[in-house]
């Protein structure tokens, strides 16, 4: 796990009696860790990357195009050019990455390409599409974070962060799909079984398509049930969430001269009005975003590694409905926390299932992996902050946990597992 401040990293490496496979699952981030090197921070986790790939990565693992998960591969800078040099043999990718599902057609040309060969695949055209808009509102959010006047410094700051985040990282998309092409391409949705690795058994829990379920098409606000919250009144303080709500984007602009005294509050209201609209919006597409991320299982002889990326609790639904899959998940001996800790993204059900998740005490206790950084998503006040606290302390008492900013070490944690 390197610590890539807000962002995800990490370089699983597999090892065989006479060669050692490498797969790399994620690499972006949107924030400098708080400890080591601020300015070239990614360049050098890129170099240890091929460093300990000798020259070769046999699998990119990319969940979703979020910006703190993908940034890495951009060759607008040197990371994306070494990881590309490492030639990596697959490139799994959520379905919604087909880059040959044209957004106005109701099919996707394939599900796997392999040197050009393809499969003909049903996708729904008008979800895909509301993904590709999502940039556009990403990137006039972000513009608008500029305006001093628009809001606070911290409600600005979280809609540059979130905008940012949501923006469509295109040298990191063209990146990846070059690599995929040169050798094989994965876009995959919950049931598939991928042959990747020797003695690996790979099985892909989500996301579901919207044949399978269309949950991921929206977020829950509020789920007692699910959410590591004190209680259920949140949902209620966001009126904008509501539904059936007003929600404009970009309200029209304010007079060029200035206003007379008796109106500027006025004006300062509809400004803090127009701020807490957007960061409402640009939460909720990045919330639909995190629920195209791939969760993959991946079980060698006894042990199990779950890698759910940033899915959230739609995504989750679908996989936690199979009995099937909720049995395999029970035996789980390393956990990724997704989305870096945040409250809709462990589900309780989920975390409950974990059989080896007890007190110090326990044989075979659970190792939990959270790439996070405080501060930087969601707010204390609304209990959305991330890394949820309350979570957090769970994840210490009843697991083997590492967090990437609490560790010893500045710049990577390694965790090894005996199959």
């Amino acid at each position: 796990m390197f610590n890539v401040g807000f962002g995800d990293c990490f370089l699983l490496s597999f090892n065989y009696p006479k060669s050692v496979r490498h797969m790399l699952v994620d690499f972006g981030s949107t924030a400098a860790p708080k400890r080591g090197a601020k300015h070239d921070y990614m360049l050098r986790v890129a170099e240890r990357i091929a460093e300990i790939c000798a020259g070769k990565l046999h699998i990119v693992v990319a969940t979703h195009r979020h910006r703190d998960h993908i940034s890495g591969f951009s060759t607008a800078t040197k990371t994306g050019k070494i990881i590309a040099a490492l030639n990596p043999d697959i490139v799994i990718q959520p379905w919604t990455e087909d880059p040959r599902a044209q957004i106005n057609a109701l099919t996707a040309k394939s599900t796997v390409y392999t040197r050009g060969k393809a499969d003909p695949r049903k996708m729904t055209a008008h979800f895909l599409g509301s993904l590709e808009d999502m940039h556009g509102v990403a990137d006039a959010v972000k513009r608008a974070a500029d305006r001093e006047s628009l809001a606070g410094n911290q409600t600005r700051e979280q809609l540059r962060f979130l905008g940012d985040d949501n923006l469509r990282n295109e040298s990191a998309v063209r990146n990846l799909i070059r690599m995929g092409r040169k050798g094989k391409a994965y876009f995959v949705n919950a049931g598939m079984k991928l042959d990747i690795l020797p003695g690996v058994a790979c099985t892909v829990l989500g996301p579901p398509t919207l044949k399978q379920s269309d949950e991921i098409r929206a977020m829950r606000a509020s789920d007692p049930g699910e959410f590591w919250q004190f209680r259920t009144f949140w949902a209620s303080q966001n009126l904008a969430r509501r539904p059936g709500a007003a929600r404009p984007l970009i309200p029209k602009g304010t007079p060029a001269t200035e206003p007379p005294a008796g109106v500027r509050w006025f004006i300062d209201q509809s400004r803090r009005i127009q701020a807490d609209q957007m960061l409402g919006l640009v939460r909720d597409l990045d919330d639909v975003m995190n629920n195209t991320s791939v969760i993959l299982l991946l079980e060698v002889g006894k042990q199990k590694i779950l890698l759910p990326g940033d899915a959230q609790i739609e995504n989750w639904s679908y996989a936690l409905s199979k009995p099937e899959w909720c049995k395999r998940l029970a035996d789980v001996n390393l956990y990724k926390v997704g989305h870096h800790g945040s409250r809709n993204a462990t589900p309780r059900r989920l975390w409950h299932l974990f059989k080896h998740a007890g007190p110090a005490q326990q044989a075979d206790r659970i190792a939990t992996l959270c790439s996070t950084q405080s501060g930087k998503h969601g707010s204390t006040r609304s209990g959305t902050e991330v890394p949820r606290h309350l979570l957090v302390k769970e994840l210490k008492e009843n697991s083997q946990f590492t967090s990437s900013e609490e560790a010893q070490d500045s710049f990577c944690n390694e965790v090894t597992i005996h199959f």
